[in-house]
C-alpha cells in the first residue's frame, strides 16, 4: 500500500482536497472528493468519460468554485474561483484543448507565461525604464531556457500555429513552467498524440519529476498513467473510488468495473 500507516507526514503534502463537491443544476459533477498530492510525485487522476476529472481540475485551478469542501496548497487555503491568485500561489496548468496564441512565436508564448512573476508593471513597460528592459531581457532568456528544456528551442521564432501538434503540447508545458510553479497540472496532454509523441511526453514528465517538480496528470491513456505515476486516483460519476499506487489501483474491483466490466482482466487496464 502507498501509506501503510494510514497517514502522510504533513510536510510531505503539497496539495490536499477535502470533501470537494460541485453541482451544475441537477448534475452532481463531484461528490465529497478528498485526496492528497505529495511533494515531488507524479499523481494521476483518471476515470471514464463524465467521471468528473475536468470538473475537479477546474476547481483546483480556480475556474470553478466548489459548492462544498476545502483545498489547501503548500499549507494555505486556496482562494476558490480566483485563477490568477491560484497561479500566483504556484499552480500552473495546461488545457485539454490547446490554448496557445497562434499568431505569436513560440518564444513569445513562453514569455507571456512569465507575466505573473513580473515586477515592473504596465507603466514601466510603457516608459521602457532600465528595470523594465532588464526584466524583459531576463524573461526572454528564461523563455529560451524553457524551450530548450522541453526540446523545441530550435522553433523559438516559429508561429505557434505552425508547430506540429506534439510540439504545440510541449510549448504549452514550457509556457506553464514559465510561471515557476510548485505544481504543474496537465489536462490530458497525450490527447491526439501518436505513439512517438506520447513516448516523448513521458520522458519529459519523468525529467520534470527528476528535477523535483510535482505533477498532476489527468489522462485517458491509462497505460501511460499506470507506467508513469507514483500514485493514482480514480473518479467515477463524481466520486473517488480508489487511490493508491498503480499496481493496486489497476486491480481494484470498482476500477475494473468502471472501465471494463466486472469480468474484465485488470492487466488489460
Amino acid at each position: 500500500m502507498s501509506d501503510p500507516a494510514g497517514t502522510i507526514a504533513q510536510e510531505a503534502v503539497l496539495l490536499s482536497a477535502s470533501g470537494v463537491s460541485k453541482r451544475f443544476g441537477g448534475v452532481q459533477a463531484l461528490r465529497d472528493v478528498s485526496l492528497t498530492i505529495r511533494r515531488g510525485e507524479v499523481y494521476g487522476l483518471i476515470g471514464p468519460n463524465g467521471a468528473g476529472k475536468t470538473s475537479f481540475f477546474n476547481v483546483l485551478t480556480g475556474l470553478y468554485s466548489p459548492d462544498e469542501g476545502r483545498v489547501t496548497f503548500d499549507g494555505r487555503d486556496l482562494p476558490p474561483g480566483v485563477p490568477h491568485r491560484i497561479a500566483g500561489a504556484g499552480i500552473a496548468r495546461t488545457f485539454q484543448n490547446i490554448r496557445l496564441f497562434g499568431a505569436m512565436s513560440a518564444l513569445e508564448n513562453v514569455m507571456v507565461g512569465r507575466h505573473i512573476r513580473l515586477r515592473t508593471g504596465v507603466i514601466g513597460a510603457i516608459l521602457r525604464t532600465p528595470a523594465a528592459r532588464a526584466e524583459e531581457a531576463a524573461t526572454e532568456a528564461r523563455a529560451h531556457e524553457l524551450l530548450r528544456y522541453v526540446g523545441i528551442d530550435q522553433l523559438a521564432n516559429q508561429q505557434a500555429t505552425h508547430l506540429s501538434y506534439g510540439d504545440q503540447r510541449r510549448l504549452e508545458i514550457a509556457r506553464a513552467l514559465a510561471s515557476e510553479p510548485k505544481l504543474l497540472a496537465l489536462d490530458e496532454p497525450a490527447a491526439g498524440m501518436n505513439a512517438t509523441e506520447t513516448g516523448g511526453l513521458r520522458t519529459l514528465i519523468e525529467k520534470l519529476r527528476g528535477d523535483g517538480l510535482t505533477v498532476l496528470l489527468i489522462e485517458h491513456d491509462v497505460k501511460l498513467v499506470m507506467g508513469l505515476c507514483d500514485r493514482v486516483a480514480v473518479l467515477d460519476y463524481g466520486e473517488k473510488i480508489a487511490e493508491d499506487v498503480p499496481d493496486v489501483v489497476r486491480r481494484h474491483p470498482r476500477v475494473i468495473t468502471a472501465y471494463l466490466g466486472q469480468q474484465a482482466d485488470p492487466e488489460a487496464a
